[in-house]
């Protein structure tokens, strides 16, 4: 009988020995998957950080193109009336060559 407890015993130390086996390397992955996602997490909160400084900077290029456009519409309202000054001008100058040729008839 001793036989027969000694090598259940040695049995149960094998069998538990294998489990421990086991749980350690489940364990081990388990920490290699939380240390993948920790590093995903910091990159991401690195890609957010950036994108956050991206778009403040680009929020600024536009209140600046915003501004430039309202200018050149401006610009372009006043080259408008010139236009309509310098026609009326020179329908002017014709009327005037025109009464000048008939003064010199």
């Amino acid at each position: 009988m001793t036989s027969a407890s000694s090598s259940s015993a040695r049995s149960l130390f094998a069998e538990s020995k294998q489990r421990l086996a086991e749980r350690v390397q489940v364990n081990m992955n388990n920490i290699a998957s939380l240390a993948r996602q920790i590093q995903r997490g910091s990159k991401s909160n690195e890609l957010l950080s950036k994108a956050a400084r991206d778009f403040a900077t680009t929020e600024h290029l536009m209140e600046g193109s915003e501004e430039n456009l309202k200018k050149m519409q401006l610009i372009s309202v006043h080259m408008g009336y010139q236009f309509e000054n310098i026609h009326k001008s020179a329908q002017m100058l014709t009327e005037i060559n025109e009464q000048v040729t008939m003064m010199q008839r």
